[in-house]
């Protein structure tokens, strides 16, 4: 059986990993979370599974989670704990550095405790602003201003350093906008829905004609379980996004017409920063894990409304 821990696993992409993962009798994870941002909601439907374990859990404390990582000596790790959401990471900058600990203290652990591979869950956000299009994974210039950015790009380096000295195997993913149901509404897409749904004003940073791509949930976790059970990218990165690229004003005015709602588009001033002006992902490589075609924006938009269930 193999032995799984996934950090953050109580989030909207951690939960969604760990309940597909636990869908595998042949899987023993391990979910675990601080809460601070992920919902205890996420993961009701693992309550009841015999092959899963949550603990609520600090990554960044070292006495926390090597308590966790010893007793159960895992085969694989998923590194997804991370504060997350624009505004909360710009608001909290050191809170967000301080999740350079918490890489640290799990890639010690894992080479010290037998992990045999370390997924680690990376960010768009890296790529800064983009000097090319479509953004791949050979070209990262490291102009990142954000604090969560700046985590991200040395989560990456510890995971090259790690493979490098000690043989520690890895793979990263760059998540570009993922959504669907579990979604906080601190991420614009269920933002967004939520407001039409409500008939409440949709509010734009900026004009709305900055870009980005958007991935639906199920393709992100197919691609990731794809890599994972086929050892693929080992010791690589790999996008995980969708490259229909479309306008934030025009994903409003998609979803006031999916909703049928008397919502209006309401333009306020554009955030000081770590708004960029595009994101659109090279996912030749996430074509290649996913072996079908990536769910279209209006068919995901639709499936967020009929399953609800984000949070505020």
């Amino acid at each position: 059986m193999r032995k799984i821990l996934v950090t953050g696993g109580a989030g909207f992409i951690g939960s969604n990993l760990a309940e597909k993962l636990a869908a595998d009798p042949d899987n023993f994870v391990v979910v675990v979370d601080n809460f601070l941002t992920g919902k205890k909601a996420n993961v009701k439907s693992l309550l009841d599974k015999v092959n899963v374990r949550i603990i609520k859990c600090d990554v960044n404390n070292i006495h926390d989670i090597s308590q966790v990582m010893v007793s159960y000596s895992f085969d694989y790790v998923f590194h997804y704990a991370a504060v997350v959401g624009v505004m909360r990471t710009l608001e909290n900058p050191i809170l967000v550095l301080n999740d350079i600990e918490g890489i640290k203290n799990i890639l010690d652990l894992s080479k010290n405790t037998g992990v045999r591979r370390v997924f680690f869950s990376s960010s768009s956000e890296v790529y800064g602003e983009p000097v090319e299009f479509p953004q791949n994974e050979f070209t990262t210039p490291l102009n990142s201003r954000l604090p969560y950015a700046v985590v991200k790009n040395v989560g990456e380096s510890f995971c090259r350093s790690y493979q490098n000295e000690f043989g520690l195997p890895f793979t990263i993913f760059r998540f570009f906008n993922t959504y669907g149901p579990r979604q906080s509404t601190d991420f614009v897409m269920s933002r967004f829905i939520r407001a039409a749904l409500r008939n409440e004003d949709i509010v734009i940073y900026g004009d709305g004609t900055q870009s980005r791509t958007f991935c639906y949930i199920e393709d992100n976790i197919d691609a990731v379980l794809s890599s994972f059970y086929e050892e693929k990218y080992i010791n690589d990165v790999v996008n995980i996004g969708n490259d229909d690229e479309t306008r934030i004003k025009d994903l409003a005015v998609k979803i006031i017409e999916i909703t049928n709602s008397q919502s209006r588009l309401r333009y306020t001033q554009p955030l000081k920063e770590g708004d960029m002006n595009r994101r659109k992902p090279d996912i030749g490589k996430m074509r290649k894990l996913l072996k079908r075609p990536l769910l279209s924006l209006e068919e995901g938009i639709r499936r967020v409304i009929r399953e609800g269930n984000f949070y505020a």
